[in-house]
């Protein structure tokens, strides 16, 4: 590996690059960057040249669907064109070995990927979900129990946003809470735009060595947790129990931390929505399905290759080229939704594609609801003064990670 490769961000090599305009935020933390808003008014599919490659950018809402939904479409990002073309075997071999791509479904197409999946689906059912609701009132309550009595002012991502479903993950999975603060480092690390190659493989490394003796222990002495129900009901060897494991770990607890630390940000911005809430605490259903529309925290879009020649709205895009859905752009879709760029937390539901669409539509969604139907209830209900302790452009925002919110949120009541 050379040393220039050795400074690049693993992001930058699995991700493809466009502008700036079309990925930084601007006056607005909520909003899209305003490149790709105006990009959007020009059509819904759109070829972008950047740095020497070229890319197909979905911002329309039917397309993005249609290109999510496409066998063809592949999402193997690890074996693209692309990848191949910029990585060289060497440090492809040290990037992805077999041991860390045993188990990564989300990067698999069919068969693979649809055995996995099968598996997965009857752990995470609704029943389980459902039974696991009471739990996860608890857990929320036991946070804002602690945060107000400690007082304010407090930093609502420290105090609750991250800790939330961190504990719900780690209790469905059958984690130690103990050891929080160490797969919390490491998910942050492999999710910064900044990490470098070597630090990427020493991260992933550390982390497939956490779970492997998680397994283990399981294989040992199982619970009732959906690891040891994995480790009991399937056929799966410990790489890939591994590897699942450590997915559902990172996809667990980071995103809904996010929506959230950055859900609670856009309310407070927001107070006549935030007093929606607080007089009517039975829109929060609502309100989650508006803020994960209205934020998409998937703000680098999700990437797929042409298997073969697809045609997604007229266009016509060949084998082996990349497309990019821009989940913010195609949440913001006017022909989608009326105002798509006003938050209301009384809005019907819509089909949103904060958590994809197809076969790789999120696992955990369900889950990833309750918490934060829970959570903004909770919030809401136990601190109806809510405001930012700080001036809303102090808040750092994490336009550093490959998954948008904010660093910290300095509140008071």
């Amino acid at each position: 590996m050379t040393t220039a490769e050795r400074q690049r961000s693993a992001q930058e090599l699995i991700r493809p690059q466009l502008p700036a305009e079309l990925i930084e935020r601007g006056k607005c933390p909520f909003d899209p960057a305003s490149g790709l808003t105006e990009l959007s008014g020009h059509g819904r599919i759109h070829r972008i040249e950047h740095e020497g490659e070229a890319v197909w950018l979905v911002t329309g809402h039917e397309e993005a669907r249609a290109v999510l939904a496409d066998p063809r479409m592949s999402s193997d990002r690890i074996n693209s064109p692309r990848a191949r073309k910029l990585i060289s075997e060497e440090l492809r071999a040290k990037m992805f070995p077999p041991e860390r791509q045993a188990g990564s479904f989300i990067f698999m197409d069919a068969p693979e990927h649809t055995r996995y999946r099968r598996l997965l689906t009857g752990q995470f059912t609704v029943r389980r979900m459902r039974d696991l609701t009471p739990r996860v009132h608890e857990i929320v309550n036991a946070q804002l129990d602690a945060m107000i009595e400690k007082g304010p002012p407090a930093d609502l991502v420290r105090d609750f946003a991250l800790p939330v479903p961190s504990l719900v993950i780690c209790e469905l999975l059958g984690v130690d809470y103990g050891d929080r603060e160490e797969f919390q480092h490491r998910t942050s690390k492999l999710l910064s735009l900044k990490t470098t190659i070597d630090e990427q493989i020493e991260v992933g490394t550390g982390l497939r060595k956490f779970m492997l003796d998680l397994v283990r222990e399981k294989q040992r002495n199982p619970g009732d947790d959906l690891l040891s129900g994995l480790v009991r009901d399937t056929d799966l060897n410990e790489l890939e129990l591994a590897g699942i494991a450590n997915l559902l770990l990172i996809a667990g607890h980071e995103t809904t931390a996010n929506m959230l630390a950055l859900g609670t940000f856009a309310l407070l911005e927001h107070p006549e929505e935030f007093a929606k809430l607080r007089e009517n605490p039975e829109l929060t259903e609502n309100a989650v399905e508006e803020l994960l529309r209205y934020l998409s925290i998937i703000a680098m879009g999700v990437s797929r290759h042409a298997k073969a020649d697809v045609e997604i709205g007229g266009t016509l895009i060949r084998e082996g080229e990349t497309v990019v859905v821009s989940v913010p752009a195609v949440n913001r879709d006017p022909g989608q939704y009326p105002d798509p760029a006003e938050l209301r937390v009384d809005r019907p539901r819509g089909h949103h594609v904060a958590f994809g669409h197809g076969i790789h539509q999120c696992l955990g969604q369900q889950l990833a609801r309750v918490e934060m139907v829970v959570g903004f209830t909770e919030l809401v209900r136990r601190l109806p003064t809510l405001k930012l302790a700080v001036p809303a452009e102090e808040v750092p925002l994490r336009t550093d990670m490959s998954i948008y919110g904010v660093h910290s949120l300095p509140v008071k009541w």
